[in-house]
């Protein structure tokens, strides 16, 4: 099974599909609560390079609320994480497969919940 929803982007550059990404989240619905620059904090931390790598923390509050209704303690699988990486020839964003994610939670309501944001992650990684 596989736990993120994946789009490769050849030739492109990291800012600008890191724009394009934010952009393609905000469109539907998303918001960015959280960002990590792996690739500085790797360097800063522990003195090692590596190519360009960002996690996007991307919350849909209406979604959000949905889940945290059904499950108070989903919060700690939140936001939907996204990733932007430089890879061999381009740069390729991967989203969490919210579905995937929160497989080990026996709520059938959560689950549709979940299903419902893996569509709208899916449509904002394809407007990208």
């Amino acid at each position: 099974m596989s736990y993120t929803i994946d789009r490769l982007f050849p030739d492109a550059s990291f800012d600008d599909i890191d724009a394009r990404t934010r952009k393609a989240l905000g469109d539907a619905g998303f918001g960015v609560l959280t960002e990590i620059d792996v690739k500085a904090t790797m360097k800063k931390k522990i003195d090692k390079d590596m190519d360009d790598y960002r996690i996007l923390g991307a919350c849909n509050p209406n979604m959000a609320w949905q889940a945290i209704g059904m499950e108070a303690k989903v919060g700690a699988m939140l936001p939907c994480n996204v990733i932007l990486r430089s890879v061999d020839g381009g740069v390729e964003v991967s989203a969490v497969d919210p579905q995937a994610s929160m497989a080990g939670i026996d709520n059938k309501d959560l689950v549709a919940v979940a299903g419902q944001v893996k569509d709208m992650l899916a449509k904002a990684v394809a407007a990208i």
